[in-house]
């Protein structure tokens, strides 16, 4: 892993993915790419570059403002010894992350989540479901401050489809780069039961595919699917949730609206993304 991007908004939530981003920077020798997307009136931008500005006087304004943002930003300790790049685009926001990381060539995305409670809200009806939806590179979505972030045990929650074998070693690559544990996780609900043979039939089976050493596969009851990956999580201490993602609906049918329902406002894992 070569380049990290973090779209920033200087919030909160955006320094926490900030200091998350610096972590495994420091873990992969990564340099870190801050965006920052700017909503100037079109006529203060020249459409050719799409960031030449016209020279008014409110959009020097502005930027000067975000410079000195950057300039904040780019001061907190945890960024020592990283190189960190700022970037500021003209763009709708996932439309710019979109663009950013694929002429970088950035190899993870991470953002920072505001207000969530449960893995769906967290990913949906927002620029950060947008860009999960469209990224073909993980997407890391990060909620609360997290120290020293390590990834030592990671779980895979997933419904074992065929499908969603396409890009697991994106996962297994993840895995690696942290030297980090797969605890592979089924969830069983009375809304989608099967039984525990079928579910470890389906588990080995797809586990058979790839070479893989160090890893736990997993059968968890539980309310519903969301609740039962949060608690499982809880049991193990997991430090990251992987997840598959369908490019078109957003989420993969792992999070089937009849089956979801909301969650209790409480501390949520972080969530790392795979596109199928």
């Amino acid at each position: 892993m070569k380049t990290i991007l973090v779209p920033i908004d200087f919030s909160e939530e955006a320094k926490y993915a900030c200091k998350v981003a610096a972590s495994i920077a420091k873990q992969t020798n990564s340099q870190i790419i801050l965006l920052h997307m700017l909503d100037i009136p079109s006529t203060s931008v020249d459409p050719m570059t799409e960031s030449n500005l016209g020279g008014g006087a409110q959009t020097i304004f502005y930027m000067k403002t975000i410079h000195k943002k950057f300039a904040e930003f780019k001061a907190f300790s945890f960024f020592d010894g990283i190189k960190v790049i700022e970037s500021v685009i003209f763009k709708k926001a996932f439309q710019g992350v979109i663009e950013e990381s694929s002429k970088n060539k950035v190899e993870l995305i991470v953002m920072g989540s505001q207000g969530a409670t449960g893995i769906k809200e967290m990913l949906v009806g927002s620029n950060t479901e947008k860009v999960v939806r469209q990224s073909d590179i993980p997407v890391l979505v990060i909620k609360q401050d997290i120290e020293n972030f390590k990834i030592r045990n990671m779980i895979f929650a997933s419904d074992f489809s065929e499908n969603s074998k396409k890009n697991f070693q994106k996962v297994i690559d993840f895995a690696t780069l942290f030297n980090a544990k797969i605890h592979f996780l089924y969830i069983n609900t009375i809304h989608n039961f099967e039984s525990t043979r079928d579910s470890r039939e389906k588990i080995n089976h797809y586990i058979s595919s790839f070479n893989l050493e160090d890893y736990t596969a997993n059968i968890y009851n539980d309310t519903s699917i969301e609740e039962g990956i949060l608690n499982y999580g809880k049991e193990i201490d997991a430090d990251v949730i992987a997840i598959n993602t369908h490019g078109r609906s957003g989420l993969s049918q792992l999070f089937n609206e009849s089956i979801s329902k909301e969650l209790a406002n409480h501390a949520l894992r972080p969530v790392v993304t795979f596109k199928i």
